[in-house]
């Protein structure tokens, strides 16, 4: 089948959007961090199920010990430290906020391919990351009043919490190390068992994490609740088993600047649910915001 990694790439975006909102109304009602692991471990049951069915093994037990390594820090960069961050921004400044800067990922991907890869960044590739960020600060700073003229740096003020944006940051820093540690630790393994991995070291690393701040108990009475939790497993069908799964195979059977590309559209995708579901205002300035920061993850890869 022709395009099959681009097809998966498609897919992913569209499963992304579905993980982000389905994730902010959970973590509104039973917050973030207790979110966070529970999305992990109900997205390895589905996980292991088709894994069981679709390999003949439960657990990646064939998987070596390069994998395991890679693939394990993969998953506590990308799941533990990225995720933390992504959840509560989600919180803090909403999904569709966080999704956008989440589209610095791609970009960031390919720095950080350079650093540890040696993979050379073009002068297109670095003007496509200007056009990315520039896009983003469209849509995160606004003019301060008239009457301010204290320096430029007061005239332009955050129309959203600083903590808020620099999680979604930091979510963005983890996708895009987790993403290129895990090129580095699948090397033809099945993508579905290396989700598997990522998905295991990751869950542990909340767990320690939990166990030192005292949260267990949150999470299990995060468990008693109805509502969020079936909104919980809505998320973690499409996020961590099908999401996750589905960007590996792009990556795999596609290059990863296109794959990276596609995946880049959450942003735009989430606007219309948003608006629907949250009844959250969007500006033309926004909606303008959006679609450059895409369009410069599009020009840094094409």
């Amino acid at each position: 089948m022709h395009h099959i990694g681009e097809f998966a790439a498609l897919l992913t975006a569209f499963f992304w959007t579905v993980t982000a909102i389905t994730f902010e109304a959970a973590s509104r009602k039973i917050g973030s961090m207790v979110v966070n692991i529970l999305r992990l471990i109900i997205g390895f049951i589905f996980l292991s199920i088709f894994v069981f069915f679709y390999r003949g093994y439960l657990f990646p037990v064939d998987a070596s010990l390069h994998n395991w390594l890679w693939l394990s820090l993969s998953g506590l960069i990308g799941f533990t430290f990225g995720d933390l961050c992504l959840f509560q921004s989600f919180v803090l400044i909403g999904a569709r906020v966080s999704m956008l800067i989440m589209a610095l990922a791609p970009p960031m991907t390919a720095l950080f391919a350079w650093m540890v890869l040696g993979e050379k960044l073009s002068l297109q590739s670095w003007i496509g990351m200007a056009v990315t960020m520039n896009g983003i600060a469209l849509v995160v700073l606004r003019r301060s009043g008239e009457g301010e003229k204290n320096g430029f740096l007061n005239m332009l003020k955050l129309s959203y919490p600083l903590w808020g944006l620099l999680l979604a940051f930091g979510g963005a820093v983890g996708q895009a190390v987790g993403l290129v540690l895990s090129k580095v630790g699948m090397q033809g393994y099945d993508t579905f068992a290396s989700t598997q991995i990522r998905v295991m070291a990751g869950t542990a690393g909340f767990a320690i994490i939990y166990a030192l701040m005292g949260k267990w108990k949150d999470v299990l009475r995060g468990t008693t609740k109805g509502r969020p939790m079936a909104i919980l497993s809505i998320g973690a069908f499409f996020g961590p088993f099908l999401g996750v799964s589905f960007s590996l195979i792009a990556i795999k059977y596609a290059d990863t600047g296109i794959a990276s590309t596609i995946m880049a559209i959450v942003p735009v995708l989430i606007i219309p649910p948003s608006m629907i579901l949250y009844k959250e205002r969007t500006s033309l300035k926004e909606v303008a915001g959006a679609i450059l920061a895409v369009g410069g993850v599009a020009i840094f890869f094409l």
